[in-house]
């Protein structure tokens, strides 16, 4: 992967396939996903959560990383597995598995190393592959497994001590994209990103995509809401870029949101171009536009918007079909008067209803744990009154189901009382819902 040829050979056949007639029209009328024949008609409502790995935050446990390698092994596939048996406690159906929390993989794959949260080392193998021992345990235990992806995010800091591990040689496998493509390295954030206007980063994400496809029995692929992701104290400098490639653009901000559509359609394509089953998904930030910036906006009056501060048209990729599902994070609470709950989930029920594009709702789970002082709504019967009235919503026509954000707050202390509840109430279908057994698609 470290040759230029070898990338000019991926940008070509990529050009070619556009060439020969599989690339996206502009304004395609809306696709039907590979599941379903008709929108929403869907035979399980999403019942998911999201199980985060980057820094460890849900697994694996920070603890395993001093053990020695089989004892590591053997805690961190314990609490994988425990983590499984109570999503089927609670009646959850699909997880969705972080494998890609920045430039390293928590699978075998020839483009990215090791992750450094299952060792503590960058590129250092971890003995056993996480993804596939996800996959085996969970499909056997009747759940679905989405593959989450961050796309553009190399790492979480810029300290000198992350710009060595990142620069070094691997001698076992692929080195990082920051040491074989350094022209590619942006800062943001105060994070290493890569430049989303460069056409062969977008190409070689959905290299990285079609690798997971086509060598995993996944269910989905998401990706989250980190397209151009930038603070006020560290922007994204691509100034560079938008001479060299934003020509025909009026604005950055038209080139930069053309670029978030043309990874959404590459990356559409090559997943479906390998297994058409694969779901292909979205959890992008709550609002798409306020309606102070759009007439089409939600009416909210607050908050990071898609549209705006993500530059990713969410609006236009559902209504041009390239989404199977998308999960917004809609995470205040129903009476939360600069962006309600509510009011969201209806404008999103609205935009998707005469599409394909199937809606799950992201739910806070996690405020149930640390409210902030203006939701106190969040605290109310110990977090069950706020989390019925959401559950209540996503259960109304329009709405395919909820994801749950995230894996490590169904074992708070804090919240026993909101689980035990989502117990009671997703645990009493589970049984019918949930497949005898689950088909491998290798």
């Amino acid at each position: 992967m470290r040759q230029t040829t070898k990338w000019t050979g991926i940008v070509l056949l990529i050009s070619l396939c556009w060439l020969s007639g599989c690339k996206e029209p502009k304004k395609p009328p809306p696709a039907p996903p590979a599941n379903n024949d008709s929108p929403h008609i869907v035979s399980t409502p999403m019942r998911g959560v999201w199980l985060a790995t980057v820094y460890g935050l849900d697994w694996p446990p920070q603890s395993s990383l001093a053990l020695p390698d089989a004892e590591r092994i053997q805690q961190q596939q314990k609490e994988l597995t425990d983590k499984l048996d109570n999503m089927v406690r609670l009646g959850i159906n699909t997880v969705f598995f972080q494998i890609k929390p920045d430039a390293s993989a928590l699978y075998h794959s020839a483009l990215l190393p090791w992750s450094a949260t299952l060792t503590g080392t960058l590129g250092k193998n971890p003995g056993y592959d996480p993804l596939a021992f996800m996959l085996t345990e969970a499909h056997r235990r009747g759940l679905k497994v989405h593959a989450w992806l961050n796309p553009y995010r190399v790492s979480m800091d810029t300290r000198p001590a992350t710009i060595t591990a990142l620069a070094a040689p691997n001698n076992s496998g692929p080195d990082n994209v920051y040491r074989s493509h350094p022209g590619w390295i942006r800062t943001a954030s105060h994070r290493f990103v890569l430049d989303p206007g460069v056409p062969e980063v977008r190409a070689w994400i959905a290299h990285i995509v079609s690798e997971v496809t086509q060598n995993y029995s996944i269910d989905g692929i998401q990706f989250d809401d980190y397209f151009y992701y930038e603070t006020p104290d560290s922007r994204l400098n691509d100034d560079a870029t938008f001479r060299q490639y934003g020509q025909p653009f009026s604005s950055k901000a038209e080139w930069r949101r053309n670029n978030t559509l043309q990874l959404i359609r590459e990356v559409r394509a090559a997943v479906h171009a390998v297994k058409p089953k694969v779901d292909f998904g979205i959890s992008p930030a709550g609002i798409w536009r306020n309606a102070d910036a759009s007439p089409f906006g939600s009416t909210t009056r607050g908050g990071n918007t898609a549209y705006d501060d993500g530059y990713a048209d969410t609006r236009q990729w559902v209504q041009e079909g390239l989404l199977d599902y998308i999960a917004p994070q809609i995470y205040w609470p129903v009476t939360r008067s600069v962006a309600r709950y509510d009011t969201l989930v209806d404008w999103w029920a609205r935009l998707t209803a005469p599409t394909h594009t199937r809606l799950y709702i992201g739910v806070a789970l996690y405020k149930i744990d640390s409210p902030p002082q203006n939701e106190p709504q969040w605290q109310e019967e110990n977090g069950i009154a706020e989390l019925k009235r959401q559950l209540d919503l996503n259960e109304k026509p329009g709405i395919d189901g909820t994801i749950l954000f995230r894996e490590a707050y169904l074992h708070s202390p804090r919240l026993f009382p909101a689980v035990e509840y989502l117990r009671t109430r997703w645990q009493k279908n589970a049984t019918e819902m949930r497949p005898a057994s689950h088909p491998f698609q290798k």
